[in-house]
C-alpha cells in the first residue's frame, strides 16, 4: 500500500463518485492528476474490456496537457507504461481484447485488461463516430464545443449494457474546467441546477456510515474477535443504497486554487496575482463567475471569429515517438502558409510591447490572426522580435510585412537612438528575415476604427478577422474586455490607467496595448494590402 496526498475537492469527488461529475476549478488544483487519473484507472480497472472516451477541445491540446498529466500520475502511482498500459502503439503479447476494438492503436490508452480509452479531439473530425463507449472524460470544457459534443460524443456514451449494467459507473462522465470567460464556454455550469443536493448529502452519509462500520470490523480483528456476521452484512447493504444513488447522481463542484494552498504554498498565489490579468486571476485562480463587456469596443466579435488549427500530421508524430512536450513553434500549427510573408502590427510601451502577426487570404476575405506576442518590463523590442524569429524559425518565406504608424517614428523609449519602428526593422534582419515596411499614416481616429473593425466582424469590409484560438489568450481577453467611452466625435475605446504605473489590480497586460496591435495590423492589411511576391515599400510616399 502506498499513501497518497488528495486534497479536499479532489477527495470528494472521489468518494461521492457520482455518475455525473463537474468539478470547476482553478489552476493547479490537480483536475487531471488527482481526479481525471483515478477516475481513468477506476472506470478501466473495475470495467475489463470497456471503451472510453478522452474529450479534449484539440488534438494539441490533450498531446501537450491532458496526457502527459494522466501518465505523470500514474506513473507515481506505479502504473508503467509498457507493461501496464501501452499509449498509441499496438499491444504486446499478454495484452487482453477489448470488448468493442477500436479500428486503430494510434489515438488510444490500452490496459493490460482489455480496457481502452480514446482520445476525442474535436478538431479532428468524425473522431467519435462508430464508437461505443462506457465512461468519458471531457477536459478543458470551457473550450469544448457543446453542440458539437452533444451531436458527435454524447450519443456514443452508451456502453455495453449487457456487460457492466450492475456498475453505478458505467456510462459515467466527468466534467474538468477553470471558470470560463465568455458565454459559450459556460455551458457546463448549467449542471449546477441538475445536482440534487439532498442525494448528494445521502452519499456522504452512507459513505461515512460504510467507513465507520468498517473502521470496528477492523478494529474487532486487530484485537482478536471475530465480528458478529450481521455487520458485515449491513456493510455490504449500506455500499449497495450508496452505490444506487451514486448511479443517478450528478455532483457539481466550483473550488479555487486555494485549495490546493498545502502543495502550491501562499508564494503561487501572489505570484499569481502578480503575473495574471486581474479578470484571468478571479476566473483561473479564485474560480469566481465574472461577466464580460457586452457592449465592448470590438461589439461584433463572436465566437465564430475564433478557431482551433493544429498539424494533425506533426502531432501525431510526435504522440506516436511518445514526445508529450509543447517544446515546439510554427511547425505544430496549420494555418500558417510557410511559403507567404507574415504581416505584423506592434505597440510600443516603456514596460509593455506587443506582436500581433496574421496572414491575410484576399481570395477567401479573411485575415487570420495566427498568433500574439507580449513582452514586459526589462525584455523590449529586440527580445520579443526573438521570440517571433523563434517561433517562425522553420517558416520558408522570411518576410515580414511591418505595418506601422505615425507612433513608431521619431520616439524610443531608451532602447538607443534610433526610433521604434528602426530597432525592429534592425532586429528582423539581424534575425535573417527581410522586412516590407507599410507606412499607415497617422493613427486612425477613434470612432472610425469602431466603424471599420466592427463592420468587419460582421463580414462587410475586403476582410474579417479571424483568431487562432490558442496562440492568442491573452489578446482575446483583451480584446473581449476592451470597453468604449463615449468622445467628441462619438465612441472611442476606453485606455484609463494605460499610462498608470502597474499594480496588483491594473496588470499591464489586462490594458489594451495589445488591442492597439491588433488594430493596426488590421488596418493595414484592410486598407494597405501587399501582394504575395515582392511588396512595395511604402515609407518613402508618406
Amino acid at each position: 500500500m502506498k499513501q497518497v496526498y488528495f486534497n479536499r475537492p479532489q477527495l470528494l469527488c472521489q468518494l461521492i463518485g457520482a455518475n455525473t461529475t463537474v468539478l470547476v476549478a482553478g489552476r493547479r488544483t490537480g483536475k487531471t492528476d488527482s481526479v481525471a487519473a483515478p477516475f481513468m484507472l477506476r472506470n478501466m480497472q473495475r470495467m475489463p474490456g470497456s471503451t472510453g472516451g478522452i474529450v479534449v477541445p484539440t488534438f494539441k491540446h490533450g498531446l501537450t496537457n491532458t496526457i502527459p498529466g494522466l501518465l505523470a500520475a500514474w506513473t507515481r502511482w506505479d502504473y508503467r507504461e509498457g507493461r501496464d498500459y501501452v499509449v498509441g502503439k499496438t499491444p504486446p503479447k499478454g495484452f487482453a481484447r477489448p470488448i468493442r476494438d477500436p479500428l486503430d492503436n494510434e489515438h488510444c490508452i490500452r490496459f493490460r485488461n482489455g480496457s481502452v480509452a480514446v482520445i476525442i479531439s474535436q478538431d479532428r473530425p468524425g473522431t467519435a463516430n462508430g464508437l461505443t463507449l462506457s465512461w468519458l472524460l471531457i477536459d478543458e470544457a470551457r473550450f469544448i464545443d457543446h453542440a458539437k459534443l452533444k451531436q458527435e460524443t454524447l450519443p456514443a456514451n452508451g456502453g455495453a449494457r449487457d456487460r457492466f449494467s450492475g456498475c453505478y459507473y458505467n456510462h459515467s462522465m466527468l466534467i474538468l474546467s477553470d471558470m470560463p470567460q465568455t458565454q459559450r464556454g459556460s455551458w457546463f455550469l448549467n449542471y449546477r441546477e441538475q445536482m440534487d443536493p439532498e442525494v448528494i448529502e445521502a452519499i456522504k452519509a452512507g459513505v461515512y456510515e460504510e467507513w465507520r462500520i468498517r473502521t470496528r470490523i477492523e478494529e474487532m480483528r486487530r484485537k482478536g474477535v471475530e465480528p458478529p456476521p450481521y455487520l458485515e452484512g449491513h456493510r455490504r447493504s449500506l455500499n449497495a443504497r450508496i452505490n444506487k444513488l451514486r448511479s443517478v447522481a450528478v455532483y457539481y463542484q466550483e473550488c479555487s486554487t486555494i485549495e490546493n494552498l498545502n502543495l502550491l504554498g501562499e508564494n503561487y498565489i501572489r505570484q499569481m496575482k502578480r503575473d495574471l490579468t486581474p479578470l484571468t486571476f478571479q476566473t483561473s485562480i479564485l474560480c469566481r463567475r465574472v461577466g464580460m463587456v457586452k457592449d465592448g469596443f470590438y461589439s461584433s466579435m463572436r465566437e465564430h471569429h475564433k478557431y482551433d488549427a493544429s498539424d494533425m500530421a506533426f502531432l501525431e508524430a510526435r504522440f506516436q515517438r511518445g514526445d508529450y512536450s509543447a517544446d515546439f513553434g510554427a511547425e505544430g500549427d496549420a494555418d500558417v502558409d510557410p511559403d507567404a510573408p507574415i504581416c505584423i502590427g506592434m505597440d510600443y510601451n516603456a514596460n509593455i510591447n506587443w506582436i500581433v502577426a496574421g496572414q491575410p487570404d484576399a481570395a477567401t476575405g479573411r485575415l487570420n490572426v495566427v498568433k500574439s506576442f507580449f513582452t514586459k518590463f526589462e525584455r523590449k523590442i529586440p527580445e520579443l522580435v526573438a521570440d517571433f524569429c523563434r517561433y517562425y524559425e522553420r517558416h520558408r518565406e522570411k518576410r515580414v510585412v511591418f505595418y506601422y504608424d505615425s507612433t513608431a517614428i521619431g520616439q524610443n523609449y531608451a532602447v538607443n537612438q534610433q526610433d521604434f519602428q528602426w530597432v525592429v526593422c534592425r532586429e528582423f534582419e539581424r534575425h535573417g528575415w527581410r522586412v516590407d515596411k507599410v507606412y499607415i499614416g497617422s493613427p486612425m481616429r477613434h470612432h472610425e476604427k469602431y466603424l471599420l473593425i466592427n463592420e468587419a466582424f460582421a463580414g462587410r469590409r475586403r476582410l474579417t478577422p479571424y483568431f487562432n484560438r490558442q496562440n492568442n489568450d491573452d489578446l482575446l481577453l483583451a480584446i473581449q474586455s476592451a470597453g468604449v467611452e463615449r468622445g467628441r466625435n462619438g465612441f472611442r475605446k476606453y485606455k484609463g490607467g494605460e499610462k498608470l504605473a502597474e499594480n496588483e489590480e491594473n496588470l499591464l497586460e489586462h490594458r489594451t496595448d495589445g488591442t492597439d496591435a491588433f488594430d493596426t495590423l488590421f488596418i493595414g492589411c484592410e486598407k494597405f494590402p501587399q501582394s504575395s511576391g515582392a511588396a512595395l515599400s511604402l515609407s518613402g510616399i508618406f
